[in-house]
């Protein structure tokens, strides 16, 4: 294609994705699910799942490999960075200050019992050579492989599910979203960790986790007292300016840059910079600008692309529907049941403890990101592949009705029909309660 048939099909391509998004995301709300799951199964309904099935030429036509699928990928990567900066605007420092022990207990039973767990299962699965891992994987590959895989938490979309159902802000909110953020964090260094061994260099590992921890630090450190000043002239100034907020997004791409660029995934490095950032007033000005933007048009664009490399019709046998079963029940075990249990033993109510590990439980899309690299790196096979976009998609599935079963049908009604309040300030809620 030429640049201008390019351009003309990804119009094409976004008219089909935003209308597809909307519509099944009204179905999902409909059920009682969070618009952000219909727009996953969105992707896979588009994908050779349903799509490749019903209409392999138009699947084929509408989304072509080679540059069309570049471009696309390209665009959802900026939606997903956006999205997690403003997820970090949003993250109260503050609130998680008297549980952080609650917090680190969490987000140990997160990653250390599926680690466990998924280890043991990864010895059963491998000894079967060739039909879930490759042939040359050892067995402590695939054992830590297996434990990232179930360890791993759908923080983007857990964090949509919070803002969904306005509790942006609140103590349960924020710590849900501390412990996911750290279990993804430590994820990702394990999988960092797995692909060192695999390619036999140390530098890999060595990059991801030392690269990360450095700039988390210096970023909530030195990088916090900086961009105080922007704080400041936006106070002054009664909001915030052009040339502040063009300021804004290139430290945004420069973080996502320099997260991606260590191994650690560009959603950190923007998430960390919007926690970071100012509040107030520049806060404000900032979310407002970019929100309607990122949630109705950029972000949609990740889910579908993951979306599009999921085939479920490759589980096609009672073994490995027994198979796939089995992993899901660990997984739910490994995460949901250890960090509900972790809760518990820091005293924290039993509701709270319960919709902590429904919504910890949940793998989204994420997951589908560390399976398409464990994949693309020849780690694992495309059954197993299959078996696990099956075992993100159920666990994503569970956690809003778990959570509303266990929490949110218990919650006073002012903080499910408007602004929730934290003590005497009222805190502003994102508007992507608004798109349904």
């Amino acid at each position: 294609m030429t640049n201008t048939e390019l351009a003309i099909h990804f119009f094409l391509q976004l008219t089909v994705i935003l209308a597809v998004c909307r519509l099944v995301g009204l179905a999902a709300r409909w059920i009682g699910q969070p618009q952000v799951v219909g727009e996953m199964i969105a992707g896979v309904l588009l994908g050779p799942s349903l799509l490749g099935l019903l209409a392999p030429g138009w699947q084929h036509d509408l989304f072509p490999k080679g540059p069309a699928m570049g471009i696309l990928y390209a665009a959802s990567q900026v939606g997903l960075v956006l999205y997690m900066f403003l997820v970090g605007l949003e993250f109260d420092t503050g609130l998680i200050r008297h549980r952080v022990r609650s917090a680190v207990s969490v987000s140990v039973a997160g990653v250390v019992t599926p680690l466990v767990l998924g280890a043991l299962l990864a010895l059963l699965l491998v000894s079967d050579e060739g039909r879930y891992f490759a042939a040359n994987v050892k067995p402590g590959q695939a054992m830590l492989f297996m434990g990232a895989a179930i360890a791993i938490t759908a923080f983007p979309m857990l964090a949509r599910i919070i803002h969904e159902r306005r509790m942006a802000g609140t103590s349960l909110g924020t710590l849900a979203l501390a412990a996911a953020a750290t279990d993804d964090a430590l994820s990702w260094c394990l999988f960092a960790l797995v692909m060192a061994i695999f390619k036999q260099s140390a530098m890999i590992a060595a990059l991801a986790i030392g690269g990360g921890l450095i700039y988390a630090v210096s970023v909530l450190t030195v990088g916090r007292r900086l961009l105080s000043g922007l704080g400041t002239r936006a106070e002054r100034a009664g909001g915030v300016s052009s040339p502040m907020f063009a300021l804004v997004l290139i430290l945004l791409m420069a973080a996502a840059w320099v997260t991606d660029t260590v191994g650690i995934y560009a959603i950190f490095g923007a998430f960390v910079l919007g926690v970071a950032m100012p509040r107030g007033v520049f806060r404000t000005d900032v979310r407002k600008a970019l929100e309607p933007l990122v949630t109705n048009f950029l972000l949609p664009l990740f889910f579908i692309f993951s979306g599009l490399n999921t085939q479920i019709g490759l589980v096609n046998s009672v073994t490995l529907w027994a198979v796939a079963l089995g992993i899901l029940a660990v997984s739910v075990l490994g995460k949901g049941v250890a960090c509900y249990a972790a809760a518990r033993l820091h005293k924290e109510p039993r509701r709270e403890a319960l919709a902590l590990g429904s919504l910890m439980n949940a793998r989204g899309l994420m997951e589908l990101i560390l399976l398409n690299l464990g994949l693309q790196a020849g780690l694992i096979t495309p059954t197993l592949f299959t078996i696990l976009v099956f075992m993100a998609i159920t666990t994503t599935l569970m956690a809003t009705p778990l959570f509303e079963f266990f929490y949110g049908r218990f919650r006073p009604r002012q903080a499910a029909t408007g602004d929730l309040l934290n003590g005497d300030e009222r805190v502003p809620e994102l508007t992507t309660t608004s798109r349904g």
